[in-house]
């Protein structure tokens, strides 16, 4: 049908994916209206194709607002064009509410300000990007928080907050965020600017009529319990709760107007909490006793299930130990001290009674903390179900009246056993909230359809409950459909009178809650074909499929948050740039594209190369993203796939080859290192080499590692019964660094053990990996483990054969992990992996060993990112607290990162990537600290930018004895 003379367009009359015309025309027009910040590049687009949902919808282009003034100025634009707008803040959404067609405006990157901050009325206004964390930090001073704290909260914004009603664990004692928020200044699809508050109905045109018309279905149909978060919150305007457009607002998801700023009302913070964990047989049980626990007033009342600690034991993490059970409340009381709250938690314990199987005060504030982390993680730590499929999100936060939450759960889980599908609940029981993954079998052929049979079955047994297709993310495009299966049609005809009145032409987040698409529309997964031949890794814990392993990203963006305060590495690149094309979900998202073969034309093409190039293949992601993502492996299989039997970057040749070159060098390493000082020969050699004018050159050792053992005196027969141990002498500390390598046989033999260095040079790879020269690599491990697990096997039982120690984490790593990946997970790989030890857990372990006493002696420790990831730097820790060190561990990454740092065109990145953290912490220990860090480029990265020589461990522990 035409549109009549004088109309708008709609968004009905919007085709997504013209590109070419439209998008130069819709930049053209944001920069005539002053939006300077506009990004129409096939990789920007795919960054923001999806949010932490099922749903892919590539915008036309991205706009970035500096000021609010912007804001209203991309509105009034697409109101003018008849494009469609979705709001985003941090793409954490689980039900895709901030994907769309058209214009994706961000306003996480610049309108992040906290504006005002009144402690006497206990407010605060903020611009719509501010992350809750930085709000909660503003407000701390004062004794005051943010009452709703997502699980999210490190990186989550306000303005989403707002657009989803978000809840968290304390909703429960501080209510959701639309019982937060005073009034708020926004643009309605109108291009109407207002400051919504009470009262405020009045202000927009018709919309006191569509109340009036429709007061019946709202009185009876809304706000019936604290999580119905499905559907706008038409409750607020009813004239009785004093016609407030600002609550009725927060929840809409986008679809009425956009927030331009906010007040909220800050709560006073409690002195002291303990938190205490009952145990029941299963989480149906766990459910039923939500009423009791209710009685005694907690914080925070939550389930988790046996399964997900699982999962989290599985990547490596610690688990706090737990009373017996299959499924646990984690009950959070306050009190005016800290003696106060943990007596609360007893007295909840003591009167548990019932199904409780047992009980425990967690009163170390480390261990709370830890289980409080798992509970956050559970969206990614929940993305594999138990039978170890890729688990899903789609019906992710139904909520049921708290007292009738343990049938509910019982009835799900059945219903989920009836299709044959697979998830683990946990979530937010004292409010009757749910969250499960499930493993939805998207890439079979019905997949679809067993999804849309799931889901409807689903909200018919949530509805007959009485309960909330949403119980705090919001509808999306995941629930939007479902509306009707729980509102009766007065109060959908309500719904839509309040979108015409604010949005009549359906441009604001179109396809969500009125009007909706179909949930098992723009499924992402289904979209994406297996990518499985000629691969270098094989990918064990993904099918062998690349296309698997690139979609572990959900999305739920723990890579966009600063992790360095909790000893987390990931995502460095992203702490220097704060630009999603370096973040890990960024990143995933190129690649999910690439393998889709639609935005990204393959691997090969320059939006991964864009994408990848900042990317420090720290592996802080393989352990810091709850989803196992692993980022440096995808980059080094995409540089394999690129290069191979191709002409390669020079990098790969200078650095990627550094252990020939080494082994090279090691024959006259003064004459080599004379020729690399020469200005002349050093300028050309990092010209020839892709190296970065401002890189020194590292220098080769005059004497090799395994040159001073060749040279060693010989010891004598070793004593009946001693231990032997390999020491492993790799590349770096070889050539390098040997004094490390002399240091840990000083220590090792101290300690009692006959120390044996393999008798030839056995490298592990890495730089062959780093630079994705895979099929060398290959070669090259196989030989090297294929003579590891001879050497470690010798002797026999009894024999004390079985111990490796590595001494660079980088390389211990590839033995522990890449090794698997590469060769596969049979022997000898596995053997050698199941022998690599670091040089810290082999001394722990020692029966009658003893440290030094080091006391006094204050350091600066920077783990080595591949240690963090792979082996874990808990046993360095340890050991350097029993002998007295006072140390402070430096979260996040040197910057250096064996290859990256070097490259031509990293320089800045790596500086900046070294003052995130590292740098920062060495200036605050003064000049009289002991720079410690195991790793080459740590240490390298050290000497050139803070002018100290840091130690390897080994150094340090040896020093004490001489």
């Amino acid at each position: 049908m035409a549109r009549p003379p004088g109309a708008l367009p709609n968004s009905a009359e919007f085709h997504p994916g013209r590109g070419g015309d439209l998008t130069v025309e819709l930049a053209a027009a944001f920069r005539r209206a002053g939006v300077a910040e506009v990004d129409a590049s096939a990789r920007r687009r795919a960054e923001y194709s999806t949010d932490a949902s099922l749903y892919r919808v590539p915008p036309e282009l991205v706009v970035f607002p500096r000021e609010r003034d912007e804001v209203v100025a991309v509105v009034a634009t697409c109101l003018e064009l008849g494009v469609p707008l979705t709001v985003r803040g941090a793409g954490t959404s689980i039900a895709g509410n901030a994907v769309g067609p058209g214009v994706v405006m961000d306003l996480a990157r610049h309108l992040r300000r906290v504006l005002a901050l009144d402690p006497e009325a206990a407010t605060a206004t903020v611009e719509p990007g501010v992350v809750l964390d930085e709000l909660q930090a503003a407000a701390r001073p004062h004794g005051l928080r943010f009452g709703p704290d997502p699980s999210t909260h490190s990186r989550c914004t306000l303005g989403g907050m707002i657009g989803n009603n978000a809840c968290g664990s304390r909703a429960l004692a501080y209510g959701r965020t639309a019982d937060n928020v005073l009034d708020l200044d926004v643009v309605s699809g109108t291009g109407q600017r207002l400051r919504a508050g009470p009262g405020a109905v009045g202000r927009v045109p018709g919309l006191e009529a569509v109340v009036r018309a429709s007061l019946g279905a709202i009185r009876t149909e809304f706000g019936r319990f604290g999580r119905q978060n499905s559907g706008y919150a038409l409750e607020h305007l009813l004239p009785e709760r004093g016609g407030d457009l600002a609550r009725a607002l927060v929840g809409s998801e986008g679809t009425l107007a956009v927030v331009l700023g906010a007040t909220v009302r800050l709560v006073e913070a409690p002195a002291a909490t303990a938190l205490a964990v009952l145990g029941y047989p299963d989480m149906p049980t766990a459910a039923d006793a939500v009423g009791a626990v209710l009685q005694h007033g907690p914080v925070a009342l939550e389930g988790i299930d046996a399964r997900i600690l699982e999962a989290v034991r599985r990547r490596g993490r610690a688990v706090p130990e737990l009373p017996q059970g299959g499924g646990w409340l984690l009950v959070e009381l306050a009190g005016a001290t800290a003696d106060e709250a943990e007596a609360a938690a007893r007295r909840l314990i003591a009167r548990a009674g019932g199904d409780a199987l047992a009980g425990r005060v967690l009163a170390d504030p480390a261990q709370a903390a830890a289980i409080w982390r798992i509970r956050e993680d559970g969206a990614g730590f929940g993305g594999r179900s138990p039978t170890g499929a890729p688990a899903w999100a789609g019906w992710e936060d139904a909520a049921v009246p708290p007292e009738r939450l343990g049938a509910y759960l019982h009835d799900f889980e059945a219903l989920l056993a009836a299709g044959g599908l697979g998830g683990i609940p946990y979530g937010h029981f004292g409010d009757g909230c749910l969250h499960v993954r499930i493993d939805f079998p998207f890439d079979r052929p019905d997949g679809r359809a067993v999804y849309r049979s799931f889901i409807e079955q689903a909200a018919e047994l949530v509805a007959a409950y009485g309960g909330s297709m949403s119980g705090e993310h919001g509808d999306g495009r995941a629930r939007s459909e479902l509306l009707p299966r729980m509102y009766e049609p007065a109060a959908i005809e309500a719904m839509a009178g309040v979108k015409a009145v604010l949005d009549p032409r359906d441009l604001l987040n179109p396809g969500v809650l009125v009007r909706p698409r179909p949930f098992d529309a723009d499924l992402r997964r289904t979209m994406a074909r297996p990518v499985t031949g000629r691969l270098g890794f094989r990918y064990p814990e993904d099918g062998g499929d690349l296309t698997s392993a690139v979609h572990r990203c959900t999305g739920i963006g723990r890579c966009v948050a600063d992790n360095t305060g909790a000893g987390g590495v990931m995502c460095p690149s992203w702490l220097a740039t704060r630009d999603e094309k370096d973040t890990t979900r960024g990143r995933s998202r190129v690649l999910q594209e690439a393998v889709n073969g639609t935005l990204v034309r393959g691997l090969a093409s320059p939006e991964v190369r864009q994408a990848l190039d900042l990317c420090l293949a720290c592996k802080g992601c393989l352990s810091d993203c709850p989803t196992g993502v692993d980022m440096a492996t995808y980059k080094a299989e995409v540089l394999h796939q690129t290069y191979r039997r191709r002409r390669r970057p020079a990098a790969h040749y200078s650095l990627g080859w550094l252990p020939r070159w080494a082994g090279a060098a090691a024959r006259a390493p003064r004459l080599a290192n004379r020729l690399l000082a020469v200005p002349g020969l050093a300028g050309l050699a990092r010209r020839l080499g892709g190296i970065d004018p401002r890189r020194p050159l590292p220098r080769f050792a005059t004497q090799t590692l395994r040159a001073w053992w060749r040279r060693r005196p010989p010891a004598g027969p070793p004593p009946t019964g001693q231990v032997r141990v390999l020491l492993w002498p790799d590349t770096f500390t070889n050539h390098f660094t040997p004094q490390a390598g002399q240091a840990a046989v000083q220590l090792l033999e101290a300690a009692g053990y006959r120390v044996e260095l393999p008798d030839e040079p056995l490298c592990c790879g890495l730089t062959f990996i780093s630079t994705g020269q895979l099929d060398t690599a290959r070669r090259v491990l196989r030989r090297t483990v294929d003579r590891l697990a001879a050497l470690v096997g010798e002797g026999g039982p009894g024999s004390g054969g079985g111990v490796l120690v590595g001494l660079e984490p980088s390389c211990l790593a590839v033995l522990r992990h890449d090794a698997l990946g590469l060769l596969g997970p049979e022997e000898p790989a596995a053997a050698v992996a199941r022998a690599a030890s670091t040089l810290a857990e082999v001394l722990a372990a020692t029966p009658g060993w003893a440290p030094p006493d080091l006391g006094g002696v204050v350091a600066v420790a920077q783990p080595h990112c591949h240690q963090h990831a792979v082996l874990g730097w808990a046993a360095d820790r340890d050991l350097l607290a029993r002998t007295g060190v006072e140390v402070t561990a430096v979260g996040g990454c040197c910057g250096l990162a064996g290859n990256f740092g070097a490259e031509r065109g990293h320089y800045d990145v790596s500086v900046a990537v070294a003052e995130t953290a590292l740098l920062p912490a060495v200036r605050a220990a003064g000049p009289d600290a002991v720079l410690l860090a195991d790793g080459f480029s740590c240490r390298s990265q050290l000497d050139h930018l803070a002018g100290r020589r840091p130690l390897h461990l080994a150094e340090l522990l040896a020093s004490a004895g001489r």
